[in-house]
């Protein structure tokens, strides 16, 4: 239940921030002291790009770049604005789906972490009766071969067997009556 309402809540995030990262568009170009800034900072993006773009397809690099004008300038740097938003929004939600993940394996992990430690623990429990059972079957063999109640108990005391081998009964013959 908790993982469809994450998706959903995560997808909804994402389409939300379309709208703002918009909105972030239109106030940057709105403010002077902001504009100013992201001005300059789409000219030396332009400058960048174009001399990689340059160099990439073997063009001379020292020629002189036009700068952009300022409408140009103003609408690449909100762009740019926009899709990095947007890019720190989805990025933000993989993170926490990542996290979210890490912490249910994590928990899953210290489960299966508590539930092995449980069977060690029976095992060695189990390990300790099955001694003490030994234990007592050696002595009862040892008292019965002591007051000769078990014929041939020395036989069972190495082979561990807990009861003893009794000889079968002699049938009465039919010929004696």
């Amino acid at each position: 239940m908790v993982l469809p309402l994450a998706k959903l809540g995560t997808l909804a995030l994402k389409t939300i921030s379309k709208p703002i990262a918009n909105r972030l568009k239109t106030e940057a170009g709105r403010h002077p002291e902001f504009r100013n800034l992201i001005i300059s900072f789409a000219q030396s993006n332009h400058r960048v790009t174009t001399k990689i773009q340059r160099r990439l397809y073997g063009h001379a690099t020292n020629v002189e770049i036009r700068p952009l004008n300022e409408e140009k300038a103003v609408q690449a740097a909100t762009d740019l604005i926009g899709e990095v938003f947007v890019f720190l929004v989805g990025g933000a939600v993989v993170i926490f789906e990542v996290q979210r993940s890490a912490r249910s394996e994590a928990r899953k992990e210290a489960m299966r972490k508590v539930e092995l430690e449980g069977m060690r623990q029976n095992d060695l429990e189990l390990e300790k009766r099955v001694l003490v059972l030994e234990q007592g079957v050696a002595q009862l063999q040892k008292l019965s071969m002591e007051r000769g109640l078990l014929p041939g108990a020395g036989s069972l005391l190495h082979s561990k067997m807990v009861t003893p081998e009794q000889p079968e009964p002699e049938k009465p013959s039919s010929t004696q009556a």
